[in-house]
């Protein structure tokens, strides 16, 4: 199979999207010819023209109002928002008016409409170009979240995600994006919304990640079990709404202690509701304290690098919290 990076595996789904499906058309912030910020759409602006991937005003509550509008219409959208830093403008639209339209009319309307949209830390981007937004999205019911960490689950939920009929916001990590690289199959294949995945198996701890955090407690889970012997158990939760809760139990029958790693402000970020389901439904297998690394509680990841790493869970931060969990 040929090896992509995470941004080539979401390139792909839309092209092949656009390909299949002659409802399906992009827009947002520099989408056309120059191929977005982060070069996610370079190429298809030349292919589909510029009826099909349209650069739109900057002006995100308008890229998400005309997205529900096609929507709403037999349209298939992929609304691009080019930092989720960005999307507030757009948050009244997204959780009062998406969400809330299959739900209001009995099922009678959908919105088949993905929202794009990079999220976290660890380029140097600052205040404005860094946050981690997941959290407000997967408080509001009618929403689908989803964060690949792997380019096969990339494009393989975001096809899932375009052919989704009600709303789907696709986050991706931004750091990730030319570091993170991986195999993904030439012939057609989608990952369904939904299931979370085991993708190291443990006996002693469980981590519970997504995202980029996903990418370091795969390397921090490999540092433990080479210098001490430890083996924890990885679970990539893929989807945050519908959260697998199922997996994300099972996993902690098996080890007895949870780690829950994500680079969003700790307090109310969403490595709480892992942590409140764990020990509301599964309390009698808990074998020692339900433990969650998380990004500081500051207004935003400091632009500094040294700051930003202090800021940041890191493949040594999760490492250490392992090793400390693993002693009780």
């Amino acid at each position: 199979m040929p090896e992509l990076t995470l941004i080539e595996a979401v390139r792909q789904a839309m092209d092949e999207e656009l390909a299949r499906d002659k409802t399906v058309f992009i827009t947002g912030e520099d989408v056309g010819p120059r191929g977005g910020v982060f070069r996610a759409t370079v190429g298809l602006y030349d292919k589909y023209g510029p009826h099909r991937v349209i650069d739109s005003p900057l002006a995100e509550l308008s890229i998400i109002a005309v997205g529900i509008g096609a929507a709403l219409v037999g349209m298939r959208p992929i609304c691009e928002i080019q930092f989720a830093d960005y999307i507030f403008p757009a948050f009244n639209q997204i959780v009062n008016e998406a969400a809330l339209v299959y739900y209001r009319t009995n099922g009678d309307w959908h919105v088949p409409l993905v929202i794009r949209a990079p999220y976290g830390g660890g380029i140097g981007g600052g205040l404005y170009h860094s946050q981690s937004v997941e959290a407000y999205f997967a408080h509001a019911p009618g929403l689908k979240v989803v964060i690949p960490s792997t380019p096969y689950d990339a494009k393989g939920l975001l096809k899932s995600a375009v052919r989704d009929p009600n709303p789907v916001l696709f986050f991706e990590p931004k750091k990730g994006y030319r570091l993170i690289r991986g195999e993904v199959p030439a012939e057609e294949y989608t990952v369904p919304i939904g299931p979370a995945q085991v993708t190291r198996q443990g006996r002693d701890v469980t981590v519970y990640a997504y995202g980029m955090m996903h990418y370091y407690a795969q390397q921090a889970a490999q540092t433990v079990a080479e210098q001490d012997g430890i083996e924890a158990e990885v679970v990539d939760l893929r989807t945050l709404v519908p959260l697998d809760k199922e997996t994300v139990i099972a996993s902690f029958k098996k080890t007895g202690k949870a780690l829950v790693v994500y680079e969003d402000n700790k307090f109310l970020g969403y490595g709480a509701e892992i942590a409140a389901i764990l020990s509301d439904e599964a309390f009698e297998y808990m074998d020692g304290p339900i433990r969650r690394l998380a990004g500081l509680d500051v207004p935003g990841v400091p632009f500094a690098h040294t700051m930003q790493d202090f800021f940041m869970p890191s493949p040594e931060k999760i490492a250490g919290a392992i090793r400390e969990l693993a002693e009780y």
